[in-house]
């Protein structure tokens, strides 16, 4: 019997992955709370059995200011923009460390079962930005595994790339470095060109959470086989798990709905479901927000007993997909 998957995929950056958009001032609080979020998250995982991809920024590892400065490459992106330079932004900002660094929410993933730790390149490396090149994105992804690899012990195998920016440039970079696992974006237009997201897009992006208006979000195991001999794997996201609304209880409940009904399709199917977010997506909220988590992981529940629906990380649905060949 063909069996379906439900894979998630998280962002993890705290503010690095917000340091172009949002100033710090103010955030303290928001990210206190994501940092509680983690081991919580962690918990839930282990409660439902989930197998979940932490695609980690490297500099997350770093213990101090200190600690950081020893680890940048000598060559770094040369954005044509340089507010998309984490190193500058950070060379000439006095932030808390508990806005950028985590060392101990990192290695605490590795204590429960299941969780894979990935990367989210080692500056939260924007690949489709002007400026940057092959060669710095390279040094990039070397950085961030030697970081996971010296301070953890991990070889990470599975990759998301920043704001979802991504070219066959890039994959094939990440292909060299050791990488045999991708996130890709899905096939509706409003997810091409993510670094051209003008307000059409992500009004589009926003309104397919809650009613369907682009193509089927699940797909064929068979489907992420790679393109080319040694090319990663590409595994498509399916749904982006947006955060809890207090404003609108409608919204959120068209939202989950959306998504189980989605998870449902995928099962009778016999597909891969893939969704993702970011901890601190659970920044505000967070009994709320956490509790609409529960409601996903209760529905994968009932299909894994229906269904057969199993649960895997993004590394665990390569090596499913490699068993199968």
């Amino acid at each position: 019997m063909s069996s379906s998957y439900f894979v998630v995929s998280l962002d993890f950056e705290l503010h690095w992955g917000r340091f172009d958009k949002t100033s710090p001032m103010g955030s303290e609080a928001y990210y206190q709370m994501t940092r509680e979020a983690v081991p919580q998250l962690l918990r839930i995982f282990e409660k439902y059995d989930i197998a979940v991809t932490w695609a980690t920024v490297g500099m997350l590892l770093a213990r101090d200011r200190e600690d950081w400065h020893r680890y940048a490459p000598l060559l770094q992106a040369n954005y044509h923009q340089p507010k998309y330079s984490a190193y500058r932004w950070f060379e000439n900002q006095e932030v808390s460390g508990d806005l950028v660094f985590a060392p101990d929410l990192v290695a605490e993933v590795l204590n429960f079962p299941k969780q894979e730790l990935g990367c989210h390149t080692y500056s939260h490396f924007y690949t489709q930005e002007k400026g940057q090149c092959t060669d710095s994105f390279r040094e990039d992804l070397k950085t961030a595994k030697n970081i996971v690899k010296e301070k953890l012990g991990v070889d990470m195998s599975s990759l998301v790339f920043p704001r979802n920016q991504y070219d066959e440039n890039a994959i094939a970079i990440a292909a060299k470095e050791g990488f045999t696992a991708v996130r890709t974006n899905p096939e509706d237009w409003y997810w091409k060109k993510p670094q051209e997201a003008d307000l059409l897009k992500r009004v589009f992006r926003s309104a397919d959470s809650l009613i369907p208006l682009g193509k089927r979000s699940s797909f064929p195991l068979a489907s992420i086989a790679p393109k080319t001999e040694n090319q990663p794997c590409r595994i498509p996201a399916s749904r982006f798990f947006r955060p809890y609304q207090h404003y609108s209880p409608k919204m959120n409940q068209l939202k989950l709905n959306r998504i189980k009904e989605e998870m449902s399709k995928a099962a009778v199917k016999s597909e891969v479901y893939h969704l993702w977010w970011h901890p601190h997506n659970h920044g505000y909220y967070l009994e709320e927000s956490l509790g609409e988590l529960e409601q996903i992981l209760t529905h994968f529940q009932f299909l894994h007993r229906e269904r057969g629906m199993e649960s895997r990380s993004m590394r665990g649905l390569v090596e499913e997909f490699s068993e199968r060949q």
